[in-house]
């Protein structure tokens, strides 16, 4: 694998450079003196960013003669196949060649304090308060983020201390090319199964990339994983431990809803308490991602003041449970959710709210997800009063499995939970304007492109 010198600035190209994450290594190689370029097919809020700090990019069709010969280096996604003219072109050129993941693993070398968060639900949230909780301790940390962090309107922050924080992807074994100070694990569940064969291919990723955190780091894991002993059996790494039952390291007591919705907890380290936690979110998953937040900042010195200010202060990223506005009366949520697991959490922090109906537009995300998890996604959806679906969001996908939207609307009509199916988003907007009345919740959720959906009826 080539190595990038970060004390030697060169070009570099990058394919797919308005990706959440793709966009955040851009910026951050641009304030370390490289020169940056790269393509997509669209633009978008990244590439527009982008666009403004003077890099060249290539929109549309992605051909041959996009790659120059003054680029020095080319990173690339796990979307990006070998038949792509770009690649092609760079194979030819022998340019060197780094995947996204691997460039962000060499950038994390960087940083003596990198933290890297990973699991199956909750790693933008949890990265989000990680952020906020370093930021306000006063670290001035470098943030990469899955999402757009609200209160500072991006997705990356340059700091200039030895923190850096990222999320880690587990979708193609991404996160075995990173070997961060702090590995927190959130939960492992099954998902990605057009990569992985089952659950346990995918716990042996994570015991792998528990491997990878560095001989005086720290992991930090979710209790409640299932034979977390098992799955942590012989690491020569120190392990932390959080939830809220069991005896982990960290736990939460007397949790409860506040008058907003939002969860508050007691702090404690074994039997010692520690502090009332405020958070600015609601749902128990929000507990957990929050105690794992709590455990990083505290493994790593950080005044329980910082971490209780940045908790109250994190509202969470854009597309996370995010109030959008209204319509006709409707309050309208967005939620990335795309996982059963995803979608009865947000169900239910939605529940808190205590509005007339909940009513869930929901995108399924990839035709392997939705035919290998079909049953769970019906079980997860049925706790909505009304579910409205348009087709599956394909992504890096074709349809070769025959199964659609419309399949988990007949499969909830016959719990009888009131489901309805549309090819189009026009027709989707459509009925929603008719359906929902004064009172009611309409959460927009999946990780496509539904949040258009909501945002055209807040307008209309």
């Amino acid at each position: 694998m080539f190595n990038l010198d970060f004390n030697k600035p060169c070009h570099v190209y990058f394919i797919g450079i308005g990706g959440i994450s793709m966009s955040g290594l851009a910026k951050i190689l641009i304030d370390r003196g490289f020169k940056v370029s790269g393509s997509d097919w669209n633009k978008n809020a990244q590439t527009e960013e982008l666009l403004a700090m003077g890099i060249n990019i290539n929109f549309g069709d992605q051909v041959k003669a996009n790659i120059t010969d003054d680029i020095d280096v080319l990173c690339y996604t796990a979307a990006v196949h070998p038949d792509n003219p770009e690649f092609i072109a760079a194979k030819e050129k022998n340019i060197p060649m780094l995947t996204r993941a691997e460039l962000l693993g060499e950038l994390m070398e960087n940083y003596s304090s990198s933290i890297a968060i990973a699991g199956t639900h909750g790693k933008t949230t949890t990265t989000s308060m990680i952020s906020e909780i370093l930021m306000a301790g006063d670290t001035d940390p470098t943030i990469l983020n899955g999402g757009v962090l609200r209160s500072i309107n991006s997705n990356t922050r340059i700091g200039k201390s030895s923190y850096l924080v990222s999320e880690a992807c587990e979708y193609t074994n991404s996160f075995l090319s990173f070997y961060p100070k702090y590995t927190i694990i959130m939960n492992i569940e099954e998902d990605h199964l057009d990569f992985f064969k089952d659950i346990n291919d995918i716990r042996n990723s994570f015991r792998k990339f528990m491997e990878n955190t560095k001989e005086d780091g720290t992991v930090i894991i979710n209790n409640d994983i299932i034979a977390l002993d098992k799955l942590t059996e012989g690491l020569d790494r120190k392990i932390i431990t959080f939830g809220t039952k069991g005896n982990p390291t960290y736990i939460a007591k007397n949790i409860m809803d506040n008058q907003e919705g939002h969860k508050e907890y007691d702090l404690y380290k074994g039997d010692e308490f520690i502090s009332h936690i405020i958070l600015a979110l609601p749902g128990i998953y929000n507990v957990y991602n929050s105690l794992a937040a709590c455990a990083t900042a505290l493994s790593m010195g950080l005044d329980i003041e910082a971490v209780k200010e940045g908790l109250k202060n994190c509202v969470g990223s854009k597309r996370r449970f995010e109030l959008k506005g209204e319509f006709n009366g409707v309050t309208v949520l967005d939620d990335y959710a795309h996982h059963p697991t995803e979608i009865s959490s947000a169900i239910e922090a939605a529940k808190t709210l205590k509005k007339n109906r909940i009513i869930v537009c929901y995108q399924p995300h990839t035709y392997t997800r939705t035919k290998a998890l079909f049953p769970q996604f019906v079980d997860a959806l049925s706790a909505a009063d009304i579910v409205v679906l348009p087709e599956i969001y394909p992504a890096r996908e074709t349809d070769t499995l025959g199964i659609s939207s419309k399949d988990i609307a007949d499969a909830l009509n016959l719990r009888n939970v009131e489901s309805y199916f549309f090819k189009t988003f026009d027709e989707v907007e459509k009925f929603l304007m008719e359906k929902c009345v004064n009172g009611d919740l309409l959460i927009t959720m999946g990780a496509g492109n539904v949040v258009d959906i909501g945002e055209k009826l807040i307008k209309k």
